[in-house]
């Protein structure tokens, strides 16, 4: 009797907690809100939602627990106590499985997701893994969703998804996929101590550990490829198809260190939507969907740092002058407008990208024009023979011939006041503009390809103009 009353307690305690939730919620609803507040109200939703999920099951559990506490005691003839803290029942919940579905040698114990451990084909082609990195959004389904579709082999693109934070709900979520997906959790997830001028950046700190943990997990299998994919990447149709073509180049090319699936100037306005098969080399780390080699994750794993490693990586140090390929219409484009960055760039330029919707057979096409001596000879001598224009002729489209133009930037304030009123993105990392190669900056403008180009004795990038 004493346990029902119990359970009765704590059921109107939630009912009452809900009721007040809710009574406040209606009379802050009866107030006058301004647009703000009705966008935060809207962003808030989903982990309201979230947090009120997490309650219930907890709500579930506490009954749970106290029926089998009073169940127990009661069979050994004691007087029931309670007496009930967090780590008491987070560690009796699962005896209180046991009892309630079975005895506990029939209930199948959780154990560590393991990565697969095959390497090859049987027909030599290298498995590459696709390796995705969560923490704390449920929308990761939606980036699942996108490359289970899209995946033409369970063995050669194993998905591995990396979780950190420890966060339940998004646990639970990638755990819906089943088999499909191979789930492996940060076991580090310890506060990192900072500088406090540092402290807001705490996240970008926590990030660049777990890309080092799951990539040194990944690769330590023996895989020669990892593809990364951050939870908040939607795919395209040929994105397996566009890595499988280009992964031989990064044997094939010591001047090559990466393979991207994105394009930094990607806005629908300034690409070419007929050529979906246009790939371009470029001195820019643009990340965003990339594949990279054991031997580069050997090199770098050593000195991987400590925070903001994608800056980091693309140091003159790091860098070393070698190149990544990325396409004209990019393979992946990013939903995730909220982040440790705080919605950086989205509203005007990323949410902007266009996601190619076409399936370009990559691995029909020969793609040694990509390496170093076939590209340089054939895309440098071509962009300086070009007719050279200005903005304005380019923008009222007064220039008498067809074909593809040059236009030329001589320094840095020029550089982005030109990128300004084309609408490209205007800034540098460690001196290179996004998406350049040699200096040079490829895109579509009025139906005609244009190249933002230095003077022909071009030097080199300077690091001052980051």
């Amino acid at each position: 009797m004493r346990s029902r009353k119990v359970q009765v307690m704590v059921l109107s305690f939630f009912l009452m907690w809900t009721f007040i939730t809710y009574y406040v919620l209606l009379r802050t609803s009866n107030a006058q809100i301004d647009r703000k507040q009705q966008q935060q109200v809207k962003r808030l939703v989903p982990e309201a939602l979230a947090e009120s999920s997490k309650s219930m099951k907890l709500t579930r559990n506490l009954i749970e627990f106290l029926r089998y506490k009073y169940v127990t005691e009661q069979q050994q003839t004691t007087t029931p106590t309670i007496s009930i803290v967090a780590a008491e029942i987070s560690n009796e919940i699962p005896a209180l499985e046991s009892v309630s579905r079975g005895t506990p040698e029939t209930v199948e114990k959780s154990t560590p997701a393991q990565i697969p451990t095959q390497t090859h084909l049987p027909n030599g082609e290298p498995v590459i893994p696709i390796l995705v990195f969560a923490c704390n959004r449920v929308s990761v389904v939606k980036c699942l969703d996108n490359l289970v579709q899209y995946r033409p082999s369970v063995e050669q693109f194993p998905i591995v998804v990396s979780q950190d934070c420890g966060d339940v709900v998004t646990k639970e979520a990638i755990q819906t996929f089943g088999k499909q997906v191979t789930l492996i959790e940060q076991p580090d997830l310890s506060e990192i101590v900072v500088l406090p001028k540092e402290k807001k950046f705490k996240g970008y700190y926590k990030i660049a550990r777990h890309y080092g943990w799951a990539l040194n997990t990944t690769f330590q299998i023996g895989f020669d490829f990892v593809v990364i994919v951050e939870d908040d990447l939607n795919v395209a149709p040929d994105f397996f198809e566009y890595f499988l073509a280009t992964h031989k180049l990064l044997k094939q090319d010591p001047s090559l260190w990466c393979v991207s699936a994105w394009n930094d100037n990607g806005k629908a306005n300034v690409v070419d939507a007929t050529r979906p098969d246009l790939l371009y080399r470029t001195d820019f780390f643009p990340g965003l969907g990339w594949m990279l080699t054991k031997e580069l994750w050997q090199e770098l794993s050593v000195k991987w740092p400590k925070s903001f490693w994608d800056d980091w990586i693309r140091h003159p140090e790091q860098r070393k002058d070698r190149v990544c390929i990325r396409p004209e219409i990019s393979r992946t484009r990013t939903f995730g407008k909220i982040g440790v960055s705080n919605g950086l760039f989205f509203d005007k330029y990323l949410k902007h990208i266009k996601l190619s919707e076409d399936f370009v057979q990559f691995t029909k096409i020969n793609m040694s024009y990509l390496l170093k001596d076939n590209y340089d000879k054939a895309f440098l001598k071509q962009v300086y023979v070009l007719p050279l224009v200005t903005f304005d002729e380019l923008r009222r489209n007064l220039i008498a011939l067809d074909g593809p133009v040059r236009m030329q930037y001589n320094n840095r304030d020029q550089y982005k006041r030109i990128t300004r009123m084309l609408g490209l993105m205007d800034d540098f990392k460690s001196g290179v503009p996004r998406t350049a190669y040699h200096g040079i900056v490829s895109f579509y403008y009025n139906k005609r390809r244009v190249h933002l180009a230095p003077n022909a004795n071009w030097k080199g990038y300077d690091l001052s103009w980051s």
